[in-house]
């Protein structure tokens, strides 16, 4: 199956600025790939370059098999592109807006006003038709644009911080939308600060630094890849009641540093192995602690870019 986005050697500089640095990225039909990183990693730039709006200096992109350089036009009629806070002209009616850019995607009449209600329908914001753009709230706005980038059908959705002043519901609503469209194979490459979110519907995830594409896999694959924590793992058990007794116990380990207690929790770093933790949880078990739960803190996505932030931080 071809890679529906196709990138090769990418590079962006900006004078003495490189801001993208040798990126390769093949995303296939029906994926949602997370692009997460810190600020000034690149990645507005990258969504620059597939919106054909940024010229790489230098690079080949493809998009359904497209080059942006040399046929342009037949691949911005196949994708869909949300830069963050994108503007809309506040003395139009929302489904004026819409209907605007309908025609501009070269939609029918006969079908637009159908399809302005279907996408409407959507984003959750058909009852909001008639009203004026500039009474919308941040996030309605952005669900409108959202709108938008989905009229004329694309098979590629760019989306810059989409969620970005979005509540709750309206994030849950984006996430079942692009998960529905991924079903009938639209390809959407995202980037968000909410990581959490990513990482609980994206299938696969880029973890961007530097210009440069660290590691890409599967949320739970560059978890365990990339946050292995060398200096020992933080574990912490939930307690019935005080125990001093456990607490002197796990004082006198040798694979146990830095214990703490508060409102009958104790957290601790443990440098063992693996089947080293397994014996310390049925030993603990064994000798009838009041234990109410035992539990590994694994790094999350969070952990990971707060690392790489202040590697940077540090060079």
């Amino acid at each position: 199956m071809s890679a529906t986005i196709w990138i090769s050697e990418l590079r962006v500089d900006y004078e003495s600025v490189t801001a993208v640095n040798g990126l390769n990225l093949e995303i296939g039909p029906g994926e949602i790939y997370g692009l997460v990183g810190p600020n000034g990693a690149g990645k507005t730039s990258t969504f620059n370059v597939l919106a054909t709006l940024l010229e790489p200096t230098y690079g080949e992109v493809r998009l359904c098999g497209f080059d942006i350089k040399e046929k342009p036009e037949e691949a911005r009629r196949h994708f869909g592109h949300m830069p963050d806070l994108a503007p809309v002209p506040t003395d139009l009616r929302v489904w004026e807006f819409l209907d605007l850019f309908a025609g501009a995607y070269g939609i029918p009449l006969s079908e637009r006003k159908q399809r302005i209600e279907e996408c409407l329908e959507l984003v959750s914001l058909k009852e909001k038709a008639k009203a004026y753009c500039k009474t919308l709230s941040r996030g309605m706005t952005q669900r409108v644009v959202f709108a938008k980038v989905l009229l004329h059908r694309p098979r590629i959705l760019l989306l810059d911080e989409p969620a970005s002043g979005m509540d709750p519901p309206s994030r849950v609503a984006l996430r079942n939308v692009l998960q529905h469209l991924a079903k009938s194979g639209v390809t959407t490459l995202i980037s968000s600060h909410i990581l959490t979110e990513l990482t609980g519907f994206c299938t696969k995830i880029g973890i961007f630094h530097q210009g440069q594409l660290l590691d890409q896999g599967a949320p739970r694959e560059i978890i365990q890849r990339m946050g292995k924590q060398e200096d020992g793992r933080t574990i912490s058990i939930s307690l019935l009641e005080q125990s001093p007794t456990l607490i002197t116990w796990l004082i006198e380990r040798s694979l146990i540093e830095n214990l703490e207690e508060s409102n009958l929790i104790l957290t601790f770093r443990f440098y063992g192995s693996p089947e080293e933790q397994s014996e310390l949880l049925r030993e603990i078990v064994r000798r009838e602690f009041p234990v109410r739960s035992f539990q590994e803190h694994e790094a999350s996505i969070e952990d990971i870019l707060m690392d790489l932030h202040q590697r940077r931080n540090d060079a």
